[in-house]
């Protein structure tokens, strides 16, 4: 892992276009103190390992981070796919010690890394820091929940427009969204628990209907939004 810098104690809320607030940690270049670490991954480089001793926990200030886990059988699945302002590898606080799932780059990304005590220690006295990451938790878990219901009931055809529409940030406004970086239909097949062929059929069926253009990256129009509300 690449070391760039380490921070100091402390934090600072920012409003995003979305005007959702994210912490962002205060990085500080001149000094080195306990157990955090700022680190830059290429695409495609890995953060931890499914198996590995689970002692940190990581915050993500740039890029994006695929969370996969494998079975003893070889099956995968992607169950997310997080951007700046999520923290990951979170388990290690309720006392798992090994990592349950793999965390890879999708693209060149910025990844702080809080070492479990030095967490612990940011929850007991900085509010701030506490604050945001109760946030967090309280929506992973729901998202969670979200997912099993979508998993239980809904088509795949639906369960992509939901992810596609989730990893664009997309509003209901009638407009172009923002652009998705460039993920494979492969991960996409994973994250929503079907092939890659019928990942790439409705791929084209949303973009022949105006839901979507794609090349390199993808562009979501809140129109794909029938495609989730359609009964």
């Amino acid at each position: 892992m690449a070391q760039v810098s380490v921070l100091r104690v402390g934090g600072t809320m920012r409003k995003t276009k979305n005007n959702k607030s994210l912490f962002y940690p205060i990085v500080s270049l001149t000094s080195v103190d306990g157990g955090r670490v700022v680190s830059g991954f290429r695409t495609g480089a890995t953060i931890f390992s499914q198996g590995e001793h689970a002692d940190s926990v990581f915050y993500i200030t740039k890029g994006q981070i695929k969370i996969e886990v494998a079975s003893d059988q070889g099956k995968e699945a992607v169950i997310a796919i997080l951007g700046p302002g999520a923290f990951f590898g979170e388990s290690c606080l309720t006392g798992q010690l090994l990592r349950a799932a793999t965390a890879t780059a999708v693209t060149e990304s910025v990844v702080v890394s809080l070492k479990k005590s030095e967490m612990l220690r940011a929850l007991d006295h900085e509010a701030a820091f506490a604050k945001a990451f109760t946030a967090h938790l309280l929506a992973r878990n729901s998202r969670v929940e979200e997912d099993l219901i979508d998993q239980l009931f809904n088509s795949s055809e639906k369960r992509l427009a939901r992810i596609l529409l989730r990893l664009a940030n997309l509003g209901t406004a009638s407009k172009p969204g923002p652009t998705i970086t460039k993920i494979s239909q492969e991960t996409l097949a994973k994250m929503i628990g079907t092939t890659r062929p019928r990942v790439s059929y409705f791929m084209n069926k949303f973009r022949k209907l105006g839901f979507i253009e794609y090349n390199r990256d993808i562009t979501v129009h809140s129109s794909l939004l029938r495609v989730v509300l359609n009964d």
